[in-house]
């Protein structure tokens, strides 16, 4: 029988072999389509109106005020929009903010296990980032969320450094305490700061001088990090900072049933954190009377604060998980490497199977929408996203086939390696997001993207439009008419909204409201061809 030739490169993958399938998982995703409803048209609209506006220090969204969070990531959002918005779309520029901040994720985490545990490891931990599950589409949608994984890892990164570089240590985990409290504001230093608060008093080697000379470090760098924007807020626009205050209170108030949260999101990690979450189980029952060593101790005590945290603060929701991973995948790094080998031939033979079942599927989906075969899943897509037409792309099918090549010569030709289950799972989730990117993207983008509805409604208004009221439009679709339609709303009941004869009302396709007073008529009305609930309507008045 004829024997597949070896693969040229080691496993786990080192070097530019590791970078370059961290790129093949990163970009596909970022760039290639429009705002989606969402997060990801939400936060781009923030960015939008900075280089639509100028508001950098107050940040809006579609005109009006929008404090939810601290600007720092929809700053280089606008930033990278502004440089390589010269080559690419405003919007494919801007989402590459969320691929840089997924990229310094990986490194960190990377560079932290690395220190705490080894080289070998440490490329286990690159493998299982890009293995977890709830990570794969967070990891390409435009929101902040992604620098509190960031902040996170590079926190691990100060610490495993602070024994023997207390300086550069304490700088790193103090730069990533304020760059995530910059971009995500209360969230990140009520999950972070305990950690710095804790470890002092369960590791000795930080009960020292040069552990105070770290962690004094740590607060030299973080505390003007910290206050510089809302400082300057408060000193230029006192109301604007009372305003985002009092948000960021309201976000710390304790839910009403904290043990039923914690078990909601425990039964959404077991899916969730895959397959972060079982190898760490077994690195601390393999570790369990080494529990104190900093490789265990801290990825475990940082866990635990953060579970606590989220359960009593947050709403079990995959958004919300995200900051358990990054001590999950650390916790796991080490059983990359100590998996027995039952467990490890079980643990691969999932993975291929599963992934190999996977792009077969997207493949049939493909085929389906492009040539009508098989007949019934074409007619179920169509039913899914009326009025989308497919076309067979001659390049984006040869690079389809070329990673489906490059998944069955792995598979089959990759060599032993007690990482060999963790390379093909990590593979695997590259392979099948790549392949769905690729082959699913344009179906995907009809049914998410706002720009045809939003063409339709401009192509709808009068020459001498004027201003134009609006009722029940949320920020998604605020975001999404002022970067498609230039089109920025007055709220409704604002003395703004009262002088306006144009009003656009988002209602249900069941229910029509009208706004009140005489003389208004229904100029437009019109939706996303695959939303039957949501719909808009114009309402004009001489």
């Amino acid at each position: 029988m004829m024997r597949l030739p070896r693969l040229p490169i080691l496993l786990p993958p080192r070097g530019a072999v590791l970078g370059a399938l961290c790129a093949l998982y990163l970009l596909p995703g970022l760039i290639g389509h429009d705002p989606w409803k969402g997060d990801d048209a939400t936060h781009f609209g923030v960015a939008y109106s900075m280089l639509d506006g100028g508001h950098w220090l107050i940040p809006r969204l579609a005109g009006e005020p929008w404090l939810d969070s601290p600007p720092l990531f929809h700053w280089i959002a606008a930033v990278l929009a502004k440089v390589i918005g010269l080559v690419l779309p405003l919007h494919d520029a801007a989402r590459l903010a969320t691929g840089l901040f997924a990229g310094i994720m990986i490194a960190c985490l990377w560079a932290a296990a690395r220190r705490f545990i080894g080289q070998e490891a440490a490329r286990g931990a690159v493998l299982v980032a890009l293995g977890c599950l709830g990570l794969l589409v967070h990891a390409h949608e435009f929101q902040p969320a992604i620098v509190h994984l960031a902040a996170t890892a590079a926190l691990y990164w100060g610490l495993a450094l602070l024994p023997e570089q207390p300086r550069r240590g304490g700088a790193l985990a103090g730069a990533a305490l304020g760059l995530g409290f910059l971009a995500v504001g209360l969230p990140v230093l009520i999950t972070l700061g305990p950690l710095l608060l804790l470890l002092p008093l369960i590791w000795s080697r930080l009960r020292t001088s040069q552990g105070a000379h770290g962690m004094l470090a740590a607060l030299a760098v973080a505390a003007p990090l910290i206050l510089i924007w809302p400082l300057t807020l408060y000193l230029k626009d006192p109301a604007a900072f009372a305003a985002w205050w009092t948000r960021e209170l309201a976000g710390l108030k304790p839910g009403s049933n904290v043990s039923l949260s914690l078990w909601n999101f425990l039964q959404l990690l077991s899916w969730f954190a895959w397959p972060a979450l079982p190898l760490a189980a077994w690195t601390l029952w393999k570790e369990r009377r080494r529990l104190i060593e900093p490789r265990t101790l801290i990825p475990l005590t940082s866990f635990v604060v953060l579970l606590a945290v989220q359960s009593v603060f947050s709403e079990p929701r995959s958004l919300n998980a995200l900051p358990l991973l990054p001590p999950l995948i650390l916790l796991a790094a080490p059983a990359t490497l100590s998996l027995r080998r039952g467990a490890a031939n079980a643990f691969d033979w999932f993975g291929m199977m599963t992934f190999s079942l996977l792009a077969g599927l997207i493949w049939l989906g493909w085929a389906a929408m492009v040539f009508g075969v098989p007949p019934q899943i074409a007619k179920n897509m169509v039913r899914q996203v009326p009025g989308f037409v497919a076309q067979f792309m001659p390049t984006i099918f040869a690079v389809s086939l070329a990673l489906t090549f490059a998944w069955l010569w792995l598979i089959f030709a990759s060599p032993r390696s007690p990482q060999r289950g963790t390379m093909h799972w990590a593979a695997g989730v590259t392979l099948c997001w790549g392949l769905l990117m690729a082959l699913w993207l344009p179906w995907v983008n009809y049914d998410r993207s706002y720009r045809h509805v939003a063409a339709s409604l401009k192509a709808a208004l009068p020459a001498e439009r004027g201003c134009i009221a609006g009722r029940g439009l949320g920020s998604t679709q605020r975001a999404a008419f002022h970067y498609f339609a230039g089109i920025q709303t007055a709220r409704d009941g604002s003395r703004a909204a009262a002088q306006c004869r144009l009003y656009l009302v988002q209602g249900t396709a069941q229910k029509e409201a009208p706004p009140s007073g005489s003389g208004w008529r229904k100029i437009w009305e019109g939706s996303r061809p695959s939303d039957r609930s949501e719909r808009f309507r114009l309402y004009a008045r001489p």
